[in-house]
């Protein structure tokens, strides 16, 4: 006869639960093994993530710093860099301040020494050449005396005169300063200014000495017959341009990158001190402009200066 009686789950053996388990409660296990593994999965990931955001931050860390030494250690050698060109252009000036004044010193000690012969003689002192001694020593005086004051303003730091310049009528001041030389070199002098252009705040002294100096050149680069070209004319951003193009005998593209440096010169020996482009060019750029140059052998050059119209003042 068969038991009909039903058991209970704690009644039955091992294999049997097991049994029960399969049959009744597997979804519910496969539930709680899928969230306990989710759990160590996601604490595994989260273990990893932090992990990388350490090793992240070490080696951003030790990338910074790195950078920062080798910024120092950029510092240092541009520094170094700096100093030595420094140097350099020292010695350049120098050299070329030693030059400069041996020359007229050289003629000035020959001429004395002429004039003491000449006063040693028994014969009566021959006064055309005595005094022709004395103009040549006057002459090289006044010109150690320009070299010296030339050399004086390329070194002087001022602060600018800050003041509303009309540039028209400064450009048309130094054309009528210099009308007198230009007749007489049958040089042909166009000023095309624009008829509109604003004012400037700049430094009109410091101005003058600019363009008065780039006409000479220009004057002295053409010798005789040809044609000065002076413009002025508003440009972007907020700035004006100056332009002087001479029709004389340009320079050559192996000098031009040295045009603006101190003592040289391409003019003949005693004709120039080599200062006069150097000063323009330290002027300029202190009022905050720039001045640039284009030449072609047997064509002339133009010089182009860029000044902004307003000039915040700052040391010279």
């Amino acid at each position: 006869m068969t038991d009909s009686t039903p058991h209970l789950p704690g009644q039955e053996s091992w294999p049997g639960l097991w049994h029960h388990l399969a049959v009744y409660g597997s979804s519910w296990l496969v539930a709680m093994l899928a969230i306990i593994l989710g759990m160590f999965v996601s604490l595994l990931l989260g273990l990893v993530a932090a992990l990388a955001a350490g090793l992240s931050f070490l080696t951003i860390h030790r990338l910074l710093r790195q950078k920062a030494v080798a910024d120092q250690e950029k510092h240092l050698v541009d520094e170094q860099l700096l100093q030595s060109q420094k140097l350099a252009a020292l010695g350049k000036l120098s050299a070329g301040l030693a030059h400069e004044i041996n020359n007229p010193l050289a003629i000035i000690r020959q001429e004395a020494e002429w004039l003491l012969f000449l006063c040693r003689q028994s014969e009566p002192l021959d006064m055309t050449e005595a005094i022709s001694g004395l103009r040549q020593i006057l002459k090289q005086v006044d010109r150690s005396r320009e070299i010296t004051t030339n050399l004086l303003n390329f070194a002087r730091r001022q602060q600018p005169i800050v003041q509303a310049v009309n540039l028209n009528r400064l450009v048309g001041d130094m054309v009528r300063l210099v009308a007198k030389e230009t007749e007489q070199r049958r040089i042909t002098v166009v000023t095309q200014l624009a008829p509109d252009l604003p004012s400037i705040n700049s430094d009109a002294p410091l101005l003058r000495q600019v363009i008065l100096n780039l006409l000479n050149n220009a004057m002295q680069a053409i010798d005789q017959d040809g044609t000065i070209t002076i413009s002025t004319q508003p440009t972007e951003p907020e700035a004006i341009l100056i332009q002087i193009h001479d029709t004389g005998c340009g320079i050559s593209k192996e000098l031009l990158p040295r045009i603006f440096d101190p003592f040289f010169t391409t003019k003949p020996q005693g004709k120039g001190t080599g200062l006069g482009l150097s000063i323009c060019h330290g002027i300029i750029e202190r009022l905050g402009g720039t001045i640039t140059v284009a030449s072609e052998v047997g064509k002339g050059s133009t010089f182009t200066v860029k000044l902004p119209i307003t000039l915040t003042p700052k040391e010279i």
